[in-house]
């Protein structure tokens, strides 16, 4: 059977006209209107624009914790800076300690009654067991000494000044505070409070998001006042902080800052310790040992003594305080600073604290300063501590402890993912200052991207995310996903692991190794990170900046992949083969017709395989219509000689997840070698739902392949090959395993 075919229908084939059965969907179009728009404050290029401005608040406090009442209370100094354009008459301050309060408008919001609850889901449920919670606002004064009228509403205060604050005018002002200190095992979600240790009676504290913080007021929103209900972080300001903490005379202190009166509270060992610590870079060294650790749990002592500690450019404060601790700390360089790597864990952690926590620490602080800029503060604390991690500047709240003193392998990869992962958020969102409370993906999703990257660099022989990891989150269903560009507090609580961490990390090793290239993202990802350093970046500031950075237009990609649910699904729906050669050729005579013979049996409907061979194809000399007004003319020979017996493959692709994006194709030859070829996903531009594309190849191919390394998190690989490859029914694989 003979198909004879014009080489130039083949060629045209592949213009992919747009079919007339499906609509266009705008895959391609720009997402300009789906962000905020580029004014004088946040530019067209996703830099800060010449007016950009932002809020500072510093801080001065003193706080006592009372062990004995598992209370803590402070008094504190707030400067704030009106950087805005804006007069303001009133003041937002944040007040988180109140969502632990019962009646608060999160309790109960994050679990469900269920068949077979046991009873620390029931107590997260109907808090069946009170306890008190909550901030007492004690005071409120100007730096007169004149009261301030404040009103309370859940998570937020409301400051009314007693006059405005002028645009580029300061104020001091003071607030009186206490709360009692929660027993983190009664929630679901708990950052902070108290874990108690029966055995010997002691206590470790985590105190996090413990004093009045300033709420954010910026150029696109005003004040960010959005309620705290667990799940949506924090939005904060930068500023300067002098902190005392005065706790038992016995309690060792892990803090945010530097500590300004080692003299007072560590004896002369411990310093010496330190100071040799501070020589230390290629090993950790311990200050507080485990004997002196388990000595000091025994004290008990009814004395107090004061830690002070001063941050400078920093948009929060934290510290953790036990007698339990042992501690350890080693020296990591950087270009023209040395910091501090140290870690603080109770004898529960060992061995694998003492053996791998720092070790994290500093193998974090190496691959996060070499992939987006030098950490520039002082020191980097990680601290033990149970179901949890957390992170705040400069120190980190981290779980993850062996049984009997062992650890699974699991269990191991968990706890130092974990720790490089809190690390990292010193760079997301404590330095590039993105709004947790609105889009947790903009600090969750950058940095483990990065903490995904520190992994594999670092720790090979774990497990570490990659485009394959994300496949069953996306081939899901869909009735109950939200698009990564889903505000914070309205993620369901099982799907906000994979859309606020997976998906963006995947999105970003996509831009990176399938659609940008390594070179070019990575220097467009740190021009994103050195513009935004210290401010406090939107989404549409990341999507410009890549752009900018990059000359790629990614509007397809950052609308597919963060503002719709759709997944990719590529499907490979047909391969077909065409081999030309040449019968009677008159090389002297170019104007005659040159004849095709036919190669193979293979013509009509689709090929299954290759087996039936090649169609035919004929080729004409080009009539000197065809070429309109041009004077110049082709080398027909030369045309017929690239051609001449070469294997040409048409190739159809099918869009049948929704999203678009680069093709990967590779050739299986008939001698055994391969080959790759890649598309841009423009080449979906003018038909979202097929595309078609024509390739020469000099061998014969046996097999085709799409996306054969697992780049693109395409949901149905089964549909990748041609010729088709038969799936093992579920039946089979059970009659095999069994015969196995």
């Amino acid at each position: 059977m003979r198909l004879i075919i014009s080489f130039g229908f083949v060629v045209f084939l592949t213009l992919n006209l747009y079919s007339q059965n499906q609509p266009w969907q705008g895959k391609f179009e720009p997402i300009d209107r789906m962000v905020d728009q580029p004014n004088s404050f946040r530019a067209a290029s996703g830099a800060p624009g010449k007016d950009y401005w932002q809020q500072r608040a510093d801080y001065k406090i003193k706080v006592l914790l009372d062990e004995a009442n598992n209370t803590i209370s402070g008094e504190e100094n707030i400067t704030y800076f009106n950087n805005s354009p804006d007069d303001l008459t009133y003041l937002w301050i944040q007040l988180e300690q109140n969502v632990n309060k019962k009646g608060s408008e999160d309790f109960g919001s994050l679990n469900n009654m269920a068949d077979g609850m046991n009873t620390r889901q029931m107590q997260f449920l109907t808090r069946a067991i009170d306890f008190p919670a909550g901030y007492s606002i004690k005071y409120i004064k100007d730096s007169n000494g004149n009261a301030i009228k404040s009103l309370v509403n859940n998570t937020m205060m409301k400051v009314l000044l007693n006059e405005p604050l002028k645009s580029g005018a300061s104020l001091s002002f003071s607030v009186g505070w206490s709360y009692p200190i929660t027993d983190r095992s009664m929630f679901l979600l708990s950052r902070e409070g108290y874990e108690y240790f029966p055995e010997d009676n002691n206590t470790v504290y985590l105190i996090a998001h413990w004093f009045p913080r300033m709420a954010v007021y910026n150029d696109t929103e005003g004040w960010q006042n959005q309620q705290f209900e667990r799940l949506g972080e924090f939005a904060l300001e930068f500023g300067n902080y002098e902190v005392e903490i005065t706790v038992p005379e016995d309690h060792l202190v892990a803090s945010t800052g530097e500590l300004q009166n080692p003299s007072d509270v560590l004896t002369k060992t411990q310093i010496q310790r330190l100071e040799t610590a501070r020589k230390s870079f290629d090993k950790p060294v311990l200050i507080v040992t485990q004997d002196e650790a388990i000595a000091n749990e025994k004290e008990k002592s009814t004395k107090l003594k004061t830690w002070k500690f001063k941050a400078n450019n920093v948009r929060d404060f934290s510290f953790a305080s036990s007698r339990k601790f042992m501690w350890d700390a080693q020296a990591v360089k950087f270009s023209d600073h040395t910091s501090m790597a140290m870690s603080f864990y109770p004898k529960e952690g060992l061995p694998v604290w003492q053996e791998e926590s720092t070790k994290a620490v500093v193998n974090a602080l190496q691959v996060y300063s070499e992939s987006i800029f030098e950490y520039p503060y002082p020191v980097v604390i990680s601290v033990n501590t149970s179901n949890i991690g957390m992170e705040f500047p400069m120190i980190s709240f981290n779980g993850g402890r062996p049984v009997n003193g062992k650890i699974s392998d699991g269990a191991k990869a968990g706890m130092i993912g974990t720790i490089v992962h809190e690390v990292g958020h010193n760079w997301f969102p404590m330095i590039i200052s993105s709004d947790e409370r609105k889009w947790m993906w903009m600090d969750e999703g950058l940095n483990t991207f990065i903490h995904q990257r520190t992994i594999a660099e670092r720790y090979p022989e774990f497990n570490y995310t990659t485009p394959k990891s994300i496949v069953p989150f996306m081939s899901g269903d869909k009735s109950i996903m939200r698009p990564i560009m889903t505000t914070s507090d309205n993620e369901l609580l099982s799907q906000f692991g994979n859309n606020f961490y997976m998906k963006p990390t995947v999105g970003l090793q996509i831009l990176r190794n399938s659609v940008m290239g390594k070179e070019l993202f990575d220097q467009a990802f740190k021009e994103y990170c050195n513009r935004w350093k210290y401010k406090h970046p939107n989404p549409g500031d990341l999507f410009r900046t890549l752009e900018d950075a990059s000359a790629v237009d990614l509007d397809w990609f950052y609308r597919g992949w963060f503002f719709t649910t759709d997944n990719v699904d590529m499907e490979l729906s047909d391969v077909k083969w065409f081999k030309v050669y040449e019968e009677n050729l008159n090389i002297e005579d170019q104007s005659k017709k040159v004849k095709m013979k036919i190669e193979g049996e293979n013509s009509g409907g689709k090929a299954k395989d290759f087996s039936n061979g090649p169609e035919v194809i004929t080729m004409d000399a080009t009539p000197d219509k065809a070429y309109g007004q041009f004077l110049s003319r082709l080398d027909e020979n030369e045309v017929r000689k690239q051609v001449s017996g070469k294997n040409i493959y048409e190739v159809t692709i099918k869009n049948i997840g929704g999203l678009v994006m680069p093709v990967t194709i590779e050739w299986i030859f008939k001698d055994g070698s391969s080959e790759i070829d890649k598309l841009p996903a423009e080449i979906w531009r003018l038909n979202e739902y097929e595309i078609k594309k024509t390739f020469v190849k000099d061998k014969e191919v046996t097999q085709v392949n799409l996306d054969p390394n697992f780049e693109l998190a395409d949901t149905d690989t089964s549909n990748n090959t041609f010729p088709k490859q038969e799936q093992e029914s579920d039946f089979d694989q059970f009659k095999n395993k069994k015969k196995n």
